[in-house]
């Protein structure tokens, strides 16, 4: 069983000037796989710095604590590696790429993930199958990469992603932001089937609860300027419903980034 251990993290932002502004401030969490974990909060709490600093975005800076996957010290891998051994980032605002279909795109990740690439005779019957599942007409297999794909197709393709390469540990990053009832509902399903393989865990991050009505979470974070300031199951993501940010955000100024 796979498992994430993220331990008294603090990452900063690098300004222009050179400088270094802090926004994590020692977040722990530990994700085994078959397990969702959502982390919630606020605009600017960190939640997204999370994500990308995990990833290994050049942006950020950590400057304490670790991140292992299967005891492997993620931070001092490549980005590449990190996505070799297991790390799967959906992004909130999936980038275009001019050039390379998505096919092709999916095959050579898969290769790079896999240590080979996968059979002929059975992938395109595989990537077929994971489009279908997902809404999208097959044809986008011969389109370039998110080009000229709507914010909801390429959600969609996200997940196609993530149920072909089959990561030990998928990130997902506002995965619900701009999509209307039936796109959540169809890439809600995805989610859980990947989820119930039981062979990934998820970090599920979003500021609203409307995802979490389809793909129910084990464990509720509650980020507040850059820290875990409540934690609990899904009831917890019930009462945020109800009752909104405003009883964390008295007194602690304003909000940071990320």
């Amino acid at each position: 069983m796979s498992t994430l251990e993220i331990r008294d993290l603090e990452v900063s932002v690098k300004l222009p000037d050179g400088g270094l502004k802090p926004i994590l401030q020692g977040v722990t969490i530990t994700v085994r796989a078959g397990e969702t974990h959502a982390i919630m909060g606020p605009n600017g709490s960190g939640k997204s710095t999370l994500a990308y600093s995990i990833a290994g975005h050049p942006k950020y800076q950590i400057t304490a604590g670790s991140v292992t996957l299967d005891g492997q010290d993620v931070l001092s891998m490549k980005v590449d590696e990190r996505a070799r051994a297991g790390l799967f980032l959906a992004m909130q605002y999936p980038v275009e790429v001019p050039g390379v279909s998505v096919a092709n795109f999916l095959r050579t990740a898969k290769t790079a993930i896999d240590g080979q690439a996968p059979k002929l005779r059975t992938w395109g019957g595989e990537l077929k199958g994971a489009m279908e599942r997902l809404g999208m007409d097959p044809v986008f297999a011969q389109r370039n990469v998110n080009e000229g794909f709507s914010g909801g197709e390429k959600k969609r393709h996200e997940i196609v992603q993530l149920e072909l390469l089959k990561p030990k540990l998928a990130i997902l990053d506002e995965t619900d932001s701009g999509l209307d009832i039936d796109a959540l509902r169809v890439v809600s399903e995805g989610v859980n089937r990947v989820r119930e393989t039981g062979e990934t865990g998820i970090l599920l991050i979003t500021h609203y609860t409307r995802i979490l009505r389809y793909v129910t979470p084990d464990f509720v974070h509650v980020f507040v300027g850059g820290r875990i300031v409540e934690e609990g199951g899904p009831e917890l993501a019930e009462r945020l419903e109800d009752e909104g940010y405003e009883r964390y955000l008295v007194g602690t100024g304003p909000a940071i980034a990320g």
